[in-house]
């Protein structure tokens, strides 16, 4: 079969698409045909060995994937011809890809597959987020920074779907009309961003930023929360780490909450089902639709990692093998 294979960890350029054997499946464990792959910030990383795993190479990145069940282990609940999305972390930049059952979710009917590839990630991240570490009530305000990718995408719809008002936070008019089009109330530029929101919010703040950039605009997060406001880091695409003046938590009671869905849900079994479960109802009801920025073929998952790389994506970026 084919699959994008990264050999040496030089970074996006490096990646080669070359014929592989098809994968053996373990007793217990699901074959998926692939109809289509997500493509996310970490699959970036993973290819210059700078992720906090390290696969040994050479590997096959891609960690959501939606297409058809293949081989399914008695006991799952799943059958073969099923239509399934599935994160199975690594190896998803193929044809076939093999995936923990646990972690394989049935499609509801009218989704499609390229929508299917697009949730996993960015959504199932975003809900524990913004419901488990955010604690997002309705009504709550929040801020979302580089609102036009998949991540923010993601998180403006959930919020809005839990009763939240959205502010967005992009760099550019052509993202703007992005993160408007993904259902943000209201959308204002990075530079200056901090007056922005206190403009909109009468002086008051908001309730949740939600931060998947990092970088210099940290510092006036902080400043545009809220008494008992919460800011959730998720990321640095940015690439620089940000520090926290602690005595600015400490004068409007803020917290300043760390995101890490994958290390939470590693040892819960069931929570990441759950948590699809919890999605099931907000796309089948059309709360829930993710933005898709562009689909590619596999031959040029180069391109689509460095349109992450350089920030230039918008939305979802897919491969279809």
């Amino acid at each position: 079969m084919r699959a994008a294979l990264v050999t040496r960890l030089d970074g996006p350029d490096a990646i080669e698409v070359v014929d592989v054997p098809t994968p053996d499946v373990p007793e217990g464990q699901v074959l998926i045909d692939v109809a289509a792959a997500g493509v996310s910030f970490p699959d970036v990383l993973l290819t210059r060995g700078e992720y906090q795993i390290k696969p040994p190479v050479p590997f096959v990145p891609g960690s959501e994937v939606a297409g058809f069940v293949r081989v399914a282990p008695a006991g799952s609940g799943l059958e073969v011809g099923d239509r399934v999305a599935a994160f199975p972390f690594l190896g998803g930049f193929a044809e076939q890809v093999v995936c923990d059952p646990e972690l394989v979710f049935p499609l509801p009917d009218g989704v499609t597959f390229d929508q299917g590839a697009s949730l996993p990630m960015n959504y199932l991240t975003c809900h524990f987020a913004l419901k488990t570490r955010g604690r997002l009530a309705k009504g709550e305000k929040v801020l979302v920074h580089g609102a036009a990718g998949g991540i923010g995408t993601a998180a403006i719809q959930l919020a809005k779907a839990w009763g939240a008002t959205v502010y967005a936070v992009v760099s550019d008019s052509g993202k703007a009309d992005v993160a408007r089009s993904a259902g943000a109330d209201e959308v204002v530029l990075v530079d200056g961003f901090k007056d922005s929101v206190a403009d909109l919010t009468a002086g008051h703040g908001v309730d949740v930023v939600v931060d998947p950039v990092g970088g210099d605009r940290f510092t006036d997060s902080l400043r545009s929360l809220a008494p008992l406001g919460r800011l959730l880091v998720i990321g640095f695409t940015a690439g620089a780490i940000p520090e926290v003046k602690v005595n600015r938590l400490l004068l409007n009671n803020l917290d300043v909450v760390g995101v890490a869905w994958g290390g939470y849900w590693m040892g819960r079994p069931g929570f990441v089902r759950r948590q699809w479960d919890e999605l099931v109802p907000l796309l089948e009801s059309g709360r829930l639709d993710p933005v898709i920025g562009s689909v590619r073929s596999l031959d040029e998952v180069s391109v689509a990692l460095r349109d992450i790389d350089e920030r230039r994506a918008t939305g979802k970026i897919l491969l279809t093998p």
